[in-house]
């Protein structure tokens, strides 16, 4: 994922417009160089704005016992969240001495 890309997660507390951040990255890519956490990536965090609130399609479920003249039928739709993302940052990376000093 990267800056403005959209995406959509099971429904958040927030109303649409508010920023939402997400501390527990686990995986970051950034020039070619990926980094993955244990489990998440150490000073990572994705910054989102909240576009919009829905509810997914409905699903479907029919219950029935054979020979017993028994039905029910029941229907979900899951809410969820649509999230535009405004800013990925990384915090500094661990590495060896000669890479940290430039040398």
């Amino acid at each position: 994922m990267e800056p403005e890309a959209e995406l959509v997660v099971e429904r958040i507390s927030a109303e649409p417009g508010e920023t939402v951040e997400f501390g527990e990255v686990a995986m970051v890519e950034r020039e070619g160089r990926v980094r993955v956490g244990t489990p998440y990536v150490r000073g990572a965090k994705v910054t989102c704005r909240v576009m919009s609130h829905g509810r997914g399609r409905k699903v479907e479920v029919f219950f029935y016992k054979a020979k017993e003249n028994w039905k029910r039928s029941k229907g979900h739709r899951q809410p969820y969240t649509r999230l535009r993302v405004s800013e990925i940052v990384v915090g500094p990376t661990r590495g060896k001495k000669e890479e940290r000093d430039g040398a």
